[in-house]
């Protein structure tokens, strides 16, 4: 099967739901669906593999050993397959029955879809399903792990394209993710963290650099906590179908729960990357204040917003030798007045490394800017007391509804944070006690402003702006004033 074959088999199953279900509920059935067909196919030709080495012992070829997933007796993919009635029925029966016989692995991966209400999907349309899967095998041989990987990636772009607003939940765009990656620069063997996951592209990043370098990357050690029940699920199905084992993803809210724990204290990793959810209000201020994990470092952050507690969590989490981590935000964060002190603190402590602003439209559905959030507990010496202000608001490329990142885009941001020096119109390395003059303000246009002239990108300080702005309000105030007086003397 060819990825093109395949993308057109995988959003062919999608269309046969066109007009019966939101497109943003796609995926808790499409995905599910898609992972079960899998893992029935693998088990198939897994179990020919070892009935031909074996010689036909059909005792030999059903051993656990020789098998990823445990497929139970009346849960294989063919069995769902003929039943004509009560169809959802048997597709949730197999696939709690798949759970349970892979509980360190499978558990709660299917998620919680609504199978067995026909007013959602008729048994009509859950047999078009099934036969649509069921015109291709899905066997290792056929479609291998990186194609079906890639395919799945595919998928998860078409439902946030078919979705709009809500696919921020379960996706980010997928060049400021390869920026992101980029600038960590993840190595073999290092731990990679992601306290709100969504699908999992950010982990799985790491891992496509490091095989595009040609390194070693079953080294990577991947953690994950997803809030929403589903879409943790698709994050886990998404790194078994990269062929990925060695990984940790959890249900459950960072903030009030965090999973990954060492003697009661937070785990630390080497990388975090991360997109959190923006500005979230209903949130636990007062157990925050309070955290057991210490968290609250720079402050407790205003009950209206929770973006400096997900930082905060952020920091906390990093490795104290080395820990770095690339954080998407919205500009918000960078001079908002309410979290000025929290600000100052973590400016103070020395570990903001960059700050980098991006074009509008990079979020899916919002035409906000955004800004990726560099710190690192490991500044090189040349780098400590210091902090790189890129401004990259018009590297960006927009068509039709969405924005993203040209490679050229991406190789230029890179160069500047590597390079960490002063680049007229575009960077500017700071001193973080002048930053702290500013009261401890991010905003990037106060240290490198960066404007689309006719001849170019060109620097212009702020005080010019502001007196060119009293400049022209002077003279339409007179012009008023004139046109005012000739309206008056003509009455």
């Amino acid at each position: 099967m060819t990825q093109a074959e395949l993308e057109k088999y995988l959003w062919g199953a999608a269309t046969l739901l066109r007009g019966l279900i939101d497109a943003g509920d796609y995926k808790q059935y499409i995905f599910p669906l898609l992972f079960f067909k899998r893992i029935c196919d693998v088990y198939d030709e897994e179990y020919a593999n070892a009935l031909k080495e074996s010689g036909g012992d059909l005792k030999y070829a059903a051993f656990a050993e020789n098998h990823r997933f445990q497929i139970p007796k009346g849960a294989h993919w063919k069995h769902v397959r003929e039943n004509t009635k009560n169809v959802g029925s048997g597709i949730q029966k197999a696939m709690r029955q798949i759970e349970k016989a892979n509980p360190d692995t499978l558990f709660g991966i299917f998620g919680d879809a609504q199978w067995t209400n026909k007013d959602r999907l008729s048994d009509e349309t859950l047999i078009n399903l099934l036969e649509h899967f069921s015109s291709s095998v899905l066997s290792i041989k056929n479609v291998p792990n990186d194609q079906l990987g890639n395919g799945y990636e595919f998928l998860i772009k078409k439902f946030a394209d078919d979705s709009g607003h809500t696919a921020a939940e379960f996706y980010t765009n997928r060049t400021v993710v390869e920026l992101m990656t980029l600038l960590m620069d993840p190595k073999p063997g290092e731990s990679i963290y992601d306290p709100t996951c969504g699908s999992g592209g950010m982990l799985l990043s790491c891992v496509n650099k490091l095989k595009n370098d040609g390194k070693e990357f079953r080294s990577l050690k991947l953690y994950g906590q997803e809030l929403n029940l589903m879409t943790s699920a698709i994050a886990r199905m998404n790194m078994f179908l990269h062929g990925i084992e060695d990984f940790k993803v959890v249900r459950g809210d960072t903030l009030k729960r965090p999973a990954f724990l060492e003697k009661d204290r937070l785990k630390k990793f080497s990388i975090i990357l991360a997109n959190p959810p923006y500005s979230i209000k209903q949130w636990n201020r007062a157990e925050f204040e309070k955290d057991p994990y210490g968290r609250n470092v720079y402050g407790t952050p205003p009950q209206g917003t929770a973006d400096y507690a997900f930082q905060q969590h952020i920091i906390k989490s990093l490795d104290d030798k080395n820990g770095r981590c690339a954080i998407l935000w919205p500009h918000g964060i960078l001079f908002r007045d309410a979290e000025a002190n929290m600000r100052k603190k973590m400016i103070e402590s020395d570990v903001v490394e960059a700050v980098i602003g991006l074009g509008p439209n990079l979020f899916y559905n919002s035409p906000m800017e955004a800004c990726i959030l560099i710190c690192n507990k490991g500044k090189k010496k040349e780098r400590q007391g210091k902090i790189l202000f890129i401004n990259a608001v018009n590297e960006v490329k927009r068509e039709s509804a969405f924005s993203y990142l040209k490679d050229e885009h991406i190789a230029k941001i890179q160069k500047a944070f590597v390079g960490y020096k002063d680049i007229e119109g575009f960077s500017r390395v700071v001193l973080a006690k002048d930053v702290l003059g500013k009261k401890g303000n991010l905003n990037i246009p106060l240290y490198v402003s960066n404007v689309k002239q006719n001849n170019g990108p060109k620097q212009i300080e702020l005080n010019a702006l502001f007196k060119e702005w009293q400049e022209q309000s002077s003279v339409l105030r007179k012009d008023m004033a004139k046109l005012f007086k000739t309206i008056e003397s003509d009455v």
